[in-house]
């Protein structure tokens, strides 16, 4: 298995990324030197207005499937579909391997389109603990997907289900997904403006630039809510923020 050589615990990291947004964490790559670096293309989108989460990467390269589904002679295997495909040319699992914190990321390698991730077999990764689901390719049942509240970026929607279309073939692996690389114990995070990745190696250094400009943007903003006589709300409680990280401090 190919890993990061950082000896630090990604999944404690992930407490420095509590209140962060993505803007913040961009500025803080910046801050480090790595200008742009991370950034996925602005195509892989939370599914649902209001996402929003970060967590440890754990990858999931797939392929093209190199033959096309049978025609299925009963409605049973029709329902049964994916069964019979992974029957014949197998399967890669991996739910036993997910953490509390995981953030499954997935690279289609260019297949056409199709559903690898729906509203069933997510969610039985986010009952694994995973905490989102990105992905370069599709995702299917979008309205149950959405209605499910359930944490997924992908960069469409898709119709048709995996046999004959796609094949997971690696997991824990560096991946390409939304033109970045993307390696298991990477820092990765979405919210609506869009995905990052934070190699795990600058994810403290990061997070610490980071803290310091979502405050000060809390900050100010919260003095012009006043000057406007706006209703104070959560995204300028900057004490409660600044309260939770003066732990690591």
């Amino acid at each position: 298995m190919n890993t990061t050589e950082s000896t630090t615990d990604p999944f404690e990291l992930l407490k420095l990324y509590k209140y962060l947004r993505v803007a913040d964490v961009c500025d803080g790559m910046d801050g480090v030197g790595h200008f742009d670096t991370g950034l996925m293309s602005p195509e892989v989108r939370p599914l649902w207005h209001g996402m929003k989460f970060w967590g440890v990467a754990f990858t999931l390269r797939c392929v093209p499937a190199n033959r096309p589904m049978w025609k299925l002679d009963t409605t049973e295997e029709v329902v049964r579909a994916h069964g019979v495909w992974f029957n014949e040319v197998g399967n890669v699992s991996y739910r036993d391997q997910i953490q509390q914190g995981h953030v499954i990321v997935t690279a289609t390698g260019g297949a056409r389109e199709v559903g690898f991730w729906g509203s069933a077999n997510s969610l039985n990764m986010i009952a694994s603990g995973a905490v989102g689901i990105i992905t370069d390719g599709c995702c299917r049942d979008t309205d149950e997907l959405i209605l499910q509240q359930t944490p997924i970026c992908s960069r469409a929607r898709g119709r048709p289900i995996i046999p004959g279309r796609i094949e997971a073939v690696e997991v824990q692996t560096p991946i390409g997904c939304g033109g970045v690389q993307v390696r298991p114990g990477d820092i990765i995070g979405c919210d609506g403006d869009g995905v990052v990745v934070v190699p795990i190696e600058l994810a403290e250094q990061v997070a610490i630039h980071a803290r310091a400009v979502l405050l000060a943007d809390m900050r100010g903003r919260a003095g012009l809510y006043e000057r406007l006589g706006m209703a104070p709300d959560e995204t300028i409680d900057h004490e409660t923020v600044a309260a939770y990280y003066s732990q690591f401090e």
